[in-house]
């Protein structure tokens, strides 16, 4: 694949970049060896204001890092705006935190006696070098909440980018550069994925992180096994949506119409199987497919624009087929289903609602990366998280109901790795993100994001005394 800046919503190629020849590489990792060996000793008031002094840099360029990821990837100019304000956040929120996060941890005393010990203290330590992989979908968000924690733990980061986001993952590198980082704490590899290997492989790098498809995660994962390496995974999500008898409908219809769309459908954590009880299906059907149908698509730098297009002609080729699929095999497309009239350019496709899902059909099981929902009527709890459950993929999940049993019900039983109630799934600093399954394991942010790349040191202090 290229590496270039290609506008979704024309299909015109605004800028194209060389991919870094293997000098480039070599100069880079050992800049970025040499960088660790002096960054790890820094202490945590250092790198606070250095991940401070980002994020207020990042607040100055919201405007312009927002124009160029809609122009790259197509996302709805406000949306971007808000990714942008959003990572920020995070850089604040792990600059305040991070030391507290970190801090040394003291067993109880019963167990450093009974191991003979005057004192034993659980210390965290960073682990080097960490290449992250990362995607186009959010492409300063799915940098940021590795870098942040990452850098604040003492760590340094390479970002392999993908392919059409080369201005963003540039910019990324300048952004700390500007922030005064020490040169190499943070670089932005410009390399298709047949040079990954090759960076994994290599002994400065200690650990990769990687945000994308299940069949690269299955790559960096065996590369990495086979190098003893540590990896985090986030990968495809699935996303149900159950609607329960007790729910707010209308609140649920209209917040639906948001889970499915945002990022123009485009995001892992997008809710994507709305699994609804047949006590409310009808009037949740007809609001969220009206809630759809209302939706404006078009350009993407516009303000009042609610959908712009797919990131990529192939994604919505792959989106179609999908579709076309189902419809194929039985199921109503409520609303949508096909590409917008006078839509010759640009990778546009309508909001759509599938009712009518059966299990022969591709959709049931794969995921779908555009602003496609399918619906499915249940009976009753024991059908909707059977249905549920029956994907590949654990993320998230989102539940309506006023009920607390069906509530302790859906934390016990739903297969992923958050549960939403009354709300859509979205992401925060403070809590873990993650899921189960092939959506990929490990954690990003919290604390738990922040210790995936650490060494976990135990230091035992023996007692004066036999």
């Amino acid at each position: 694949m290229a590496i270039a800046t290609v506008n979704p919503a024309t299909g015109e190629t605004l800028k194209s970049f060389g991919a870094m020849g293997p000098e480039e590489v070599e100069r880079r990792l050992a800049t970025a060896g040499a960088a660790f060996a002096d960054y790890r000793t820094t202490g945590f008031d250092e790198r606070t204001r250095l991940v401070l002094r980002a994020a207020d840099l990042l607040d100055g360029d919201r405007d312009d890092i927002a124009r160029t990821m809609t122009l790259e990837m197509g996302k709805p100019i406000a949306a971007a705006r808000a990714e942008a304000a959003k990572c920020a956040k995070a850089m604040r929120w792990y600059a305040e935190h991070a030391a507290a996060l970190l801090a040394d941890e003291e067993p109880a005393r019963d167990d450093v006696h009974d191991s003979g010990a005057e004192r034993v203290r659980v210390h965290y330590r960073p682990l080097g070098v960490v290449l992250a992989v990362m995607p186009w979908n959010f492409p300063l968000w799915q940098v940021v909440r590795f870098a942040a924690p990452a850098l604040m733990a003492g760590n340094v980061g390479l970002l392999k980018h993908a392919s059409n986001v080369p201005q963003t993952a540039l910019y990324l590198e300048d952004l700390f550069r500007r922030a005064g980082f020490p040169d190499g704490c943070f670089q932005t590899l410009l390399i298709g994925s047949d040079g990954v290997e090759k960076v994994l492989r290599d002994r400065r790098v200690a650990a990769a992180t990687l945000t994308g498809s299940e069949p690269a995660g299955r790559s960096v994962a065996a590369i990495c096994g086979d190098e003893i390496k540590k990896t985090v995974l986030e990968l495809g999500g699935s996303d149900p949506y159950l609607v329960l008898p007790s729910a707010d409908v209308e609140r649920a219809a209209r917040t639906a119409v948001t889970a499915r769309v945002q990022n123009n459908g485009q995001s892992c954590i997008a809710a994507k199987r709305f699994i609804v009880h047949t006590d409310v299906y009808d009037a949740f059907a007809e609001r969220f497919t009206a809630g759809m149908r209302e939706l404006k698509v078009g350009d993407p730098l516009l303000e009042d624009t609610n959908v712009g297009p797919l990131a990529s002609e192939q994604g919505r080729t792959d989106l179609e087929e999908l579709v076309d699929d189902a419809v194929r095999k039985g199921a109503t497309a409520l609303c949508g289903g096909s590409r917008p009239e006078g839509s010759d350019r640009g990778w546009f496709y309508l909001p759509t609602v599938l009712a009518g899902i059966t299990e022969d059909m591709r959709i049931h099981q794969e995921e779908t990366f555009g602003p496609v929902a399918t619906l499915y009527r249940v009976r009753n709890l024991d059908e909707a998280v059977s249905v549920a459950n029956d994907s590949p993929f654990g993320l998230s999940s989102n539940v309506w109901t006023r009920d607390d049993a069906e509530v302790e019900r859906c934390v016990r039983d739903l297969q992923a790795g958050g549960v939403f109630f009354n709300g859509m799934t979205a992401s925060h600093p403070a809590f873990p993100f993650g899921g189960v399954k092939r959506s990929g394991y490990g954690r990003e942010l919290s604390g738990h994001g922040i210790r995936e790349f650490c060494n976990v040191t135990t230091v035992w202090h023996a007692a004066d005394t036999p």
